[in-house]
């Protein structure tokens, strides 16, 4: 566990990471998830949309849309910058713990690949892959899932949900 947490802290976030050029529309079209309950629940994901808002403070706001069977929830985060940028922490309420997340790579106009880590009875990450558009290139989708993989999910934990 203590190589898998300096691994993740390995991590650095994009290089030179511009917070103006990142807030806007995403939608997320691609992630991989550790949980063990995650795997039987995969079919049901579908692309999801969110919107990064930056506060006068300096944090962002993220409202997140999911499509379900029974309709549209929303999300709302808040994320706080750190004294690096491209590395955030929020507060999650679903388990009342402080969770990072870092930028890991974006070209700000096509895509944003994320790393969310949380330690919670063991240690969790989650790599996200956002669009501009709910369609990314495949050399993306490539760097997606080669990036997983190299943090060490296993292929059937590596999802692109299709629309919504």
């Amino acid at each position: 566990m203590v190589m898998m947490c300096a691994t993740v802290h390995a991590v650095k976030p994009q290089k030179d990471f511009n917070l103006q050029k990142f807030a806007g529309k995403w939608y997320r079209v691609g992630f991989a998830y550790d949980s063990p309950g995650f795997i039987p629940l995969r079919d049901k994901v579908k692309i999801s949309m969110g919107i990064i808002t930056i506060l006068p403070s300096g944090n962002i706001n993220l409202t997140m849309w999911e499509a379900l069977s029974v309709g549209c929830l929303t999300k709302f985060y808040q994320y706080n910058t750190t004294s690096v940028p491209g590395q955030f922490v929020y507060f999650s309420t679903r388990h009342n713990m402080v969770k990072d997340v870092t930028v890991v790579d974006t070209n700000y106009t096509e895509y944003a690949l994320a790393l969310k880590y949380k330690n919670f009875n063991r240690e969790y990450m989650q790599v996200a892959l956002y669009g501009r558009s709910p369609r990314v290139r495949m050399h993306v989708m490539q760097k997606f899932k080669a990036f997983a993989l190299s943090r060490g999910f296993p292929r059937a934990s590596i999802l692109t949900p299709p629309p919504a």
